[in-house]
């Protein structure tokens, strides 16, 4: 099959419009058009349901369109890597963590990053999901919980826990809790049970809610629970890295914790000699190494 009619084919797919694909490929719209019949013709079959406010996939498109995605990724990937030099890292990397991790721990630390390697573009996937490293959907994941996806590269980075923490201006407010019963005169922020989350913090709000807790507040997300523990709502379960970035925040009930969650990044055997996830890979892990130290010190002022 005619790789420049499926080139086409999927910007068409990709923009909905004979158009707009037409203003990225640089053609117009008549070869564009004259392209997507050939190829249907080629096929037998039409791939678009033809509307005065654009084009949509007919189910025969959308199966074409699924297989040229996943071409069009692997080029991508491979075009990088062949342009990654020995001395230089640039060029695109794809990278999906959780809401939480990436909104309140990887994303401010990504100036650090970008002072090293000012020609990398990161294209940061926040998603719950765990998306298919193998297929591409993403180079490189940092999830809480071993991948147990095929081929590929796994390191653990660190540990985590589920604790409580509230605002000083709520704790004098509300007074601050000494035993668990005493969560019936407080409200709890969490995130709800139904919601996509490590197992480890869901058990955590479980045993929470059989105390009676007067008023809640749930979040599908941990950045979420953290605006609302710092704008003194209540007291809040939220994982411990934040503590760096928010030391003003104060650990409640100390003795309470979820356990242990890993922290793995992984990427795929293919990407192992990659510069630009090599160049992530370290950064991360010296951002771990520094983060633990930090812990350490304000463990230590307590």
């Amino acid at each position: 099959m005619d790789w420049d009619k499926l080139r086409i084919f999927h910007a068409v797919a990709d923009a909905g419009s004979l158009t707009h694909a037409g203003e990225v490929l640089h053609l117009s719209q008549s070869a564009v058009s004259r392209q997507i019949r050939a190829l249907e013709e080629h096929l037998d079959t039409n791939l678009f349901h033809r509307h005065a406010r654009g084009l949509i996939l007919t189910e025969q498109g959308e199966l074409l369109f699924d297989a040229t995605r996943s071409m069009v990724k692997r080029i991508d990937a491979a075009t990088a890597r062949i342009r990654d030099s020995e001395e230089e890292v640039f060029g695109e990397l794809r990278v999906t963590t959780t809401f939480g991790f990436g909104s309140l721990w990887l994303a401010p630390r990504l100036p650090k990053l970008y002072e090293q390697f000012p020609e990398l573009n990161i294209d940061l996937l926040l998603d719950e999901r765990v998306l298919d490293l193998p297929m591409r959907e993403a180079d490189v994941a940092i999830r809480m919980k071993e991948p147990s996806q095929a081929d590929l590269i796994r390191k653990r980075l660190m540990s985590i826990r589920m604790r409580l923490y509230a605002s000083p201006e709520y704790l004098d407010a509300f007074g601050t809790p000494e035993k668990l019963e005493d969560m019936s005169q407080h409200r709890l922020i969490c995130q709800n049970t139904r919601s996509a989350q490590v197992a480890a913090g869901m058990m955590l709000v479980q045993e929470l809610m059989t105390h009676n807790v007067r008023s809640t507040l749930t979040v599908n997300n941990y950045f979420g629970v953290l605006q609302a523990v710092v704008s003194n709502l209540g007291i809040g379960v939220l994982p411990d890295y934040i503590i760096e970035d928010f030391p003003h925040v104060v650990r409640v009930l100390p003795e309470v914790e979820s356990i242990e969650v890993p922290v793995f990044l992984a990427y795929p055997e293919e990407l192992r000699h990659s510069k630009r996830v090599a160049a992530f890979r370290d950064f991360v892990q010296n951002e771990i190494i520094a983060h633990r130290r930090t812990l350490k010190a304000l463990v230590g002022t307590e």
